[in-house]
């Protein structure tokens, strides 16, 4: 099945199914009746994994975060409205997934807030990784770009934060940081290590400007970064095989739990989505 239609499929049918349930006080939790999980952000969040695998939706962080949580909320029903390909612009202005009857993500989950306003146990968001990962190739790294897309997050994500928060002042939020796939580049050479090591000064820029944006919405950020040992560059002696003896832990962390040094994917596999899961678990228990 196409990225894109399996999107309307899982779009169509969680939201019909949470529009359709009635919003109770059966759980007993202490949170007023709150039974919803509201997930929110692009193919991360909608769990891609670029092998044809019919299971392959279960194992995104949303869909590991969902299940982790029903010890906790009782009755708690799951709605994701990512969109794999959503940018900070595509969410407030849509066009990027023909899947929101109301237009666009941002107000898709505006109506549904308000419409459930007090039954929303918690939402996650993770949004701009695509307004920055197209300027990194095989070749170097687009400045101009870059400086577009932390330009596009500086203005989108505040309007998009203040538009969830004024729909539902009482919602729990987690955002989230970025991990470094670029950073496999550091298998190809001295060129490859050249580049790998600019990506990681521009993740620590763009995962400085999300945190500082969230926290001014009093927003925790799930710490993806460190999940994935980012910026720990100590050399493994014994690496798992092909990788050669003295690879960094980052590009180790990197090979191992995304799709990057097998496939060139930037998505995480399953593992590395358990990882991202249990980093914005971390945020929910504080």
């Amino acid at each position: 099945m196409k990225l894109l239609q399996r999107a309307v499929l899982v779009a169509t049918v969680v939201l019909g199914a949470a529009l359709a349930a009635p919003v109770g006080a059966g759980a007993s939790n202490g949170l007023g009746g709150a039974r919803y999980y509201l997930a929110l952000g692009d193919s991360l969040a909608f769990g891609y994994q670029p092998v044809d695998r019919t299971d392959a939706g279960h194992h995104g962080y949303v869909d590991q975060l969902f299940a982790a949580q029903q010890a906790t909320y009782h009755d708690l029903s799951l709605v994701n409205l990512a969109c794999p390909g959503e940018t900070t612009t595509t969410m407030v202005s849509g066009g990027r997934c023909a899947i929101y009857p109301d237009g666009s993500q941002l107000q898709q989950a505006v109506n549904f807030l308000k419409a459930h306003r007090g039954h929303v146990a918690f939402a996650t968001i993770d949004i701009g990784g695509n307004d920055i990962d197209g300027c990194a190739t095989a070749t170097g790294i687009n400045a101009t770009c870059i400086a577009a897309g932390f330009a596009s997050t500086e203005t989108n994500l505040p309007a998009i934060m203040t538009a969830l928060r004024a729909a539902s002042p009482d919602t729990q939020w987690v955002g989230m940081n970025y991990y470094d796939p670029f950073l496999a580049a550091a298998l190809q050479g001295p060129s490859g290590v050249a580049l790998a090591n600019q990506s990681v000064a521009l993740l620590v820029s763009y995962n400085a400007e999300l945190a500082q944006i969230y926290g001014g919405f009093g927003v925790p950020v799930a710490d993806v970064a460190t999940a994935f040992h980012s910026l720990d560059t100590t050399a493994v002696a014994s690496p798992p095989a092909p990788l050669p003896a003295g690879t960094p832990t980052n590009v180790v962390y990197i090979c191992a739990d995304t799709w990057m040094c097998a496939l060139g994917d930037i998505h995480a596999n399953a593992t590395g989505y358990g990882l991202i899961a249990d980093a914005f678990a971390a945020e929910l228990k504080r």
